[in-house]
């Protein structure tokens, strides 16, 4: 079976279904968005790499779903172990492989991983109640019964962490799994099918099958099979995946884009407005959660921009597996092309580029340098479309009510950033702003406890907690009679 080495660590290409490497007929090409260096050819699933996991998964499933809910837990803790002692591993090839920062890597993201495998494991066995209660003398028992083959689709800005967000529910639950990974970077998700295998995770239990969405996602999602869909990316393939799972009415969780705004009122602590302003430029702005549309208070729109071009102008870009680099590529040339086209027709219509503006073509074709725009007029595309890269638009407002406007003026709705000192105005503008998440004085701050996703075009359903058991699961109700049994 074929061997790629990336960042001098051994990735298998194939497939992994049923507990063995797969090959297909055809190859798609992983290439570094850090130096544009391939790193091998992967295998190409399409509709028979597909029916094979489905059926593999389906397979498992009947044993798998009636193993002890403790022993599932202890597996999945397996896991986390085994992610912990291969830290160093996953990091230097994610980093190859999306670009990300090394040290991000090392220090919190892997480290995230193994948590996220270790919080459903826990909750399955501790913190997800069973609740009973009595009607008329009936007793109701409520259970999470595992729903079957759950086809997780994860994208290419955090592939790791957002697929272990997605398998550790679906797995602690009781259901199996089959993972399609995004094709710009599908190598830690191979890995992690081999941690499966050596934390002793049944056959067919977790599978992998790689490629590209049209061909082998387009397969999984349309399968009858198929129990649960959850999918992390764009509206445009959420569409597609919505249509086919339609035909089956399978259940779809989604958590799609965002087009965040960062509130900064007069009253604010505007070193902290600046660096949560920044703080928005990290993984080279490929994240959904970033609040790419700053709104400014008139009173402090001049001195919260000077300090934050002073501070964009401190942003360090550069090769990601440098420690003092702040700011490294984006995935791939074609994505870079998209966010130039909108830079470019942003300024095009009017807007003023205050920093950046383009690709860096002094580190090559995926660094984009962070780039900050104003005189944006309103309801440009700028303001409308996800950009998804390092990015951010100024606006300034002359009220309150006027802000909380220009911030739902959108058709997303996943998350929202307030800077204020003044906790009722924190409390009354975060009421109204329409958000899966909303963050005062702070950014990026996830527990697994909360519910997360967002409203509007951002998303449907909520992971984390018992909200992600309330998906991958059928929930039950079982009433029994006053007299008891005959």
């Amino acid at each position: 079976m074929p061997v790629t080495t990336i960042a001098g660590n051994p990735v298998e290409t194939g497939h992994w279904i049923g507990g063995k490497r797969i090959d297909s007929s055809r190859r798609f090409r992983s290439v570094s968005p850090v130096d544009q260096q391939p790193l091998g050819e992967f295998a190409r699933g399409g509709t028979r790499e597909a029916d094979a996991a489905v059926r593999a998964a389906s397979e498992a499933f009947p044993t798998w779903s009636r193993t002890p809910a403790e022993t599932r837990a202890e597996l999945l803790h397996r896991i986390a172990d085994e992610v912990e002692r291969r830290i160093p591993e996953l990091a230097t090839v994610e980093t190859a492989d999306n670009g990300a920062l090394l040290r991000s890597h090392v220090r919190s993201v892997m480290p995230r991983v193994a948590h996220n495998f270790r919080f459903f494991a826990d909750w399955l066995t501790g913190e997800l109640s069973h609740p009973e209660f009595d009607t008329r003398g009936h007793r109701n028992a409520v259970s999470w019964d595992p729903s079957g083959v759950c086809v997780l689709i994860t994208p290419w800005n955090a592939p790791l962490m957002l697929e272990s967000w997605k398998v550790a529910p679906a797995l602690a639950a009781g259901n199996t799994v089959v993972l399609k990974p995004a094709e710009w970077s599908p190598a830690t998700a191979s890995v992690l099918a081999d941690i499966t295998a050596v934390a002793g995770l049944p056959d067919g239990v977790f599978n992998v099958v790689q490629g590209l969405g049209p061909e082998v996602g387009a397969p999984l999602c349309a399968h009858p099979d198929v129990a649960r869909i959850s999918f992390t990316g764009s509206e445009a393939t959420a569409r597609r995946i919505a249509a086919a799972a339609a035909e089956n009415l399978t259940p779809l969780s989604m958590e799609l884009g965002g087009k965040s705004p960062l509130l900064v009122f007069d009253d604010a602590d505007l070193e902290l407005a600046v660096a949560l302003a920044v703080e928005q430029y990290d993984n080279a702005g490929q994240v959904c959660l970033a609040a790419t549309r700053i709104l400014v208070h008139s009173p402090v729109a001049e001195e919260f921009t000077a300090r934050l071009r002073t501070a964009i102008g401190e942003i360090k870009q550069g090769d990601p597996r440098k420690d003092d680099t702040d700011v490294g590529p984006n995935i791939h040339p074609d994505h870079v092309a998209r966010i130039d086209g909108f830079v470019r027709r942003a300024v095009a219509s009017g807007a003023r580029v205050l920093e950046g503006g383009g690709p860096n073509t002094e580190l090559g074709g995926t660094y984009y340098r962070p780039t900050l725009l104003d005189q944006v007029r309103p309801g440009a595309e700028i303001l409308r479309e996800e950009v998804f890269g390092p990015v951010l638009t100024l606006e300034v407002f002359d009220t309150e009510r006027e802000a909380v406007a220009r911030a739902d003026d959108t058709r997303f709705g996943l998350a929202a950033t307030v800077v204020t000192s003044d906790p009722e105005r924190a409390r009354r503008v975060s009421a109204e702003l329409t958000a899966g998440t909303v963050w005062v004085n702070c950014f990026f701050v996830r527990d697994l406890r909360a519910p997360f996703g967002g409203a509007r075009h951002s998303g449907i359903g909520r992971e984390g907690g018992t909200w992600s058991f309330d998906f991958f699961c059928d929930v039950k109700n079982t009433v029994t009679g006053p007299k008891g049994w005959r």
